[in-house]
């Protein structure tokens, strides 16, 4: 006959052969005096499911109960119960020992942040060896999920029809071996959102891939190359570009004193922000991060990102194919499994790496004065985060 066990505040006691049956053998609970052990309740209602117990008395007095019961007890005075329950159950089955990762348990000894539910051990390990191969965090379908942070752990994400899709989140830092600099000067004019650089060295866009020249069948213009305004406020706040005249909207004459009041890279840095807001300055931050790793940030629009990054280019004519999706987001973010997991699938779709690029920047952009040149986009703290799906 199998043992019960008793419900003592948020745990299950079991006494007799406990320790050897349970923990040492399949590594269950926590050892306590003698061979009582004491059980996690995702843990002993594990072992109600698969019949290795009995039943669980939910008090001193009360006859034990079985799965069912015990189940529903547990969903209503237990936060997310049901969805840390079914990880659990599915991990088990996969062949880990798992322990909830918070003191007492073993697993509250890994180290590991308050948001993660457990930690699954490596396969032969068991909680005395603490051998730690997933830290995993329980996320509902319809949760939110704090983007800072995430990097070491391991995300399993239960939908709505309680099927489990892991996703593996790391330091995603990105480095390039791009050798290119930049000329000393380029002279451009700044458009509604857009700068035109007339007379470009070759090298500009065919080594060092920086914007996208004006081309088409029997153009008689050479050497005109467009720059977004992320490249070109980098290039003006590094004191290579500079501006011989700024339109703005439609009908108004070029202004031919605007770099000359406030420096070419204020009056970029203050047209991204007019055309497109407080992001700007993220973008910028991420942008200028990226091209001083050596690798280079081109639009990700085609994919849904901001940037899609080339770590080394030679030349143009032989360009590699593009290595990560950059996706920019602040840094107090909070995702929606389902918007991770729709940019994940996208870029392993495309065989890219999704990298998310957390952007705090210094004050924000409100407030920021027209001619602020950038100072805030270079001050910003990156945090880079990959994240991927995972099969455990």
């Amino acid at each position: 006959m199998q043992p019960t066990g008793q419900l003592r505040g948020d745990a299950v006691r079991v006494a007799g052969d406990a320790r050897q049956r349970f923990y040492d053998s399949r590594g269950y609970g926590r050892p306590l005096d003698g061979n009582e052990i004491e059980l996690s309740r995702v843990e002993a209602a594990h072992l109600l499911f698969r019949g290795d117990l009995s039943g669980i008395a939910l008090d001193a007095d009360a006859d034990p109960v079985g799965f069912e019961r015990f189940f529903v007890e547990s969903a209503a005075a237990t936060d997310r119960f049901a969805v840390r329950y079914l990880v659990y159950a599915d991990l088990r089955d996969r062949g880990f020992y798992l322990s909830p990762a918070r003191e007492p348990w073993p697993g509250g000894s890994a180290g590991v942040p308050d948001a993660v539910d457990f930690v699954a051990y490596q396969r032969g390990s068991t909680p005395d060896t603490g051998d730690v191969k997933y830290p995993v965090q329980v996320v509902g379908e319809r949760e939110s999920l704090a983007a800072a942070g995430l990097a070491g752990r391991t995300l399993a994400v239960v939908d709505e029809e309680s099927d489990i899709t892991y996703f593996a989140a790391t330091a995603g830092r990105i480095d390039g071996e791009t050798d290119y600099e930049p000329p000393e000067r380029l002279d451009g004019v700044l458009l509604s959102d857009r700068v035109v650089v007339w007379d470009a060295p070759d090298g500009l866009y065919e080594r060092g891939f920086y914007g996208q020249p004006l081309t088409g069948r029997a153009a008689a213009v050479e050497g005109a190359v467009q720059l977004s305004l992320v490249e070109a406020a980098s290039l003006a706040a590094d004191g290579v570009l500079s501006l011989s005249a700024s339109v703005g909207t439609a009908g108004d004459a070029p202004d031919t004193g605007a770099a000359d009041r406030d420096g070419p890279a204020a009056a970029v840095v203050a047209r991204g922000r007019a055309v497109e807001g407080e992001r700007f300055d993220r973008r910028l931050a991420v942008y200028k991060r990226l091209r001083e790793a050596d690798a280079v940030p081109k639009t990700g629009f085609k994919f849904g990102a901001d940037f899609r990054t080339y770590l080394d280019v030679e030349t143009v004519d032989d360009l590699p194919h593009s290595e990560h999706l950059v996706r920019v987001v602040d840094a107090d973010h909070r995702f929606s499994p389902r918007e991770m997991s729709l940019d994940v699938r996208l870029a392993g779709g495309v065989r890219k790496e999704m990298v998310f690029a957390l952007t705090a920047v210094e004050g924000g952009s409100d407030g920021m004065t027209p001619t602020d040149d950038g100072d805030a986009a270079r001050d910003a703290d990156v945090e880079w985060v990959s994240i991927g799906r995972l099969t455990p």
